[in-house]
């Protein structure tokens, strides 16, 4: 039996200890934000920028806001909505391979974590042999640089030319409204130590890459918005970038534009195509701004479609 005087003393302690936690401070911090896969011989590690709450319910188009908060609400959802930015890094074996860089400073204090939980990852920026943009956006090319210096200098930067003509045109920034310049200004900005030593190199349209990775144009959100088809071994992913911004509402109404749109109405049709393809197909998909990872596959579900997370798996 335990003397009465130690049980009282235990008691005292366990006391004491409940109390110690109970004021601990709390941590509000994620583990580090990185998912990782095997795509047949290819790794894939899924790479979250952070999150940046976005009023959906007014920036998306083609729809009403009163449908919106419907829609957000039957997947528990609200708005401003909490909106995921992902960038994916692809290693083949040969080439280390980043698809979009994060927003760094430009979107706001939230997001730019993308350097860090690549370093997370086992990774250093310098390895980052050639990095492929989906588009120009400020949340996707902000990474590029760090203090008007390459943040990956070894890196060959590639993207469609007609977003490169578009977003780093003088003639272009100069036409922009006022609230519209520090994008333009923004991708100007984050290429200009790539092309200052010649390492931003544009595509035209469908372009193989690196080994087993190819730019697949999609046109609309962007003048030049690509994704990115990636194969290994009979396995497929495709890299979607700006296909969608909010899954709760467009994977089920995949004509709901968003006001980030360039030309809406090709935004629309190249995700109703990407959409009834990875259907059909059954691949695997990654978006830009699904929830992080942001890694699935879409099925039908009557005139709209449902996703389908990844299951959670330890890279074998």
């Amino acid at each position: 039996m335990i003397p009465r005087c130690m049980r009282l003393c235990l008691a005292f302690l366990l006391s004491g200890a409940a109390v110690a936690q109970a004021a601990a401070p709390m941590a509000k911090t994620q583990a580090p934000g990185y998912y990782r896969m095997m795509l047949g011989d290819f790794e894939i590690t899924a790479l979250s920028d952070g999150t940046v709450m976005l009023p959906v319910n007014r920036l998306l188009s083609n729809t009403t806001r009163a449908r919106v908060d419907r829609a957000l609400a039957r997947s528990g959802l609200s708005s401003p909505l909490e909106t995921s930015v992902n960038g994916y890094l692809v290693n083949t074996g040969d080439k280390l391979v980043l698809i979009d860089a994060g927003a760094a400073g430009l979107f706001g204090p939230t997001l730019g974590r993308l350097v860090d939980n690549l370093k997370a990852a086992g990774y250093q920026p310098e390895q980052v042999d050639e990095i492929y943009l989906t588009h120009l956006h400020p949340d996707h090319v902000g990474g590029l640089a760090s203090k008007g210096a390459a943040a990956f200098p070894n890196a060959v930067v590639r993207a469609d030319r007609a977003d490169a003509d578009f977003w780093l045109s003088e003639t272009n920034l100069e036409k922009a409204a006022r609230e519209d310049k520090p994008g333009f200004e923004g991708a100007r900005a984050s290429l200009q130590p790539y092309i200052e030593t010649h390492r931003f190199r544009p595509f035209d349209g469908r372009t193989p890459l690196a080994g087993g990775i190819t730019a697949m144009p999609r046109h609309g959100h962007t003048p030049g918005h690509s994704t990115y088809l990636v194969e290994s071994r009979g396995q497929k992913l495709m890299l979607w970038g700006d296909l969608l911004h909010v899954g709760a509402m467009q994977f089920d109404q995949p004509a709901v534009t968003i006001a980030f749109d360039t030309n809406t109405r090709a935004a629309a049709t190249q995700r109703k195509r990407a959409f009834a393809d990875a259907a059909l197909h059954g691949y695997l998909v990654a978006g830009a701004h699904v929830s992080f990872p942001g890694i699935g596959r879409v099925r039908p579900s009557g005139r709209g479609y449902v996703w389908l997370p990844v299951n959670y798996a330890v890279p074998k």
